[in-house]
Formats: structure tokens, C-alpha cells, sequence
């Protein structure tokens, strides 16, 4: 009996250890995602305009469109 014990502490233990490591990992990215978005328009223009051109905001909006879709 004293084996049986041991043996569900542990799985509870994992299983509670898993489920708080979801939950921080998933609030930690989350986090992230929101302080540092992964493209916006201010960044497409920014890219336009090293590389020489004006951006028209018809070619802004079909790249975040297609960013977005990738996502």
C-alpha cells in the first residue's frame, strides 16, 4: 500500500505540476505577444521607406492582410 501512495503523489504532482506550468508559460507568452507584436503597419512603412519607395496605403493594408492570414 505504501507503493500505491508513493506511485499517486507522484502523478498528482505532475499532472498539478503541468497544469501550473500551461498556465504560466501561456500567460508569460501572451505577454510577450502583447509588448512586442510581431509586424504592424508603422514597421511596413518603416521597411518601404529604407528600401526608397512610398508605400501606398492600399500596398500596406494587402501586406498586414497577408501577415495576418500567415498567422
Amino acid at each position: 500500500m505504501d507503493i500505491l501512495s508513493s506511485i499517486m503523489y507522484t502523478l498528482v504532482g505532475a499532472i498539478i505540476g503541468g497544469l501550473l506550468g500551461f498556465y504560466f508559460t501561456k500567460k508569460r507568452f501572451e505577454k510577450q505577444l502583447k509588448e512586442n507584436p510581431p509586424i504592424n503597419e508603422k514597421m511596413i512603412r518603416a521597411m518601404f521607406l529604407q528600401m526608397g519607395r512610398k508605400p501606398s496605403e492600399a500596398q500596406i493594408r494587402q501586406i498586414m492582410k497577408s501577415v495576418n492570414q500567415n498567422r
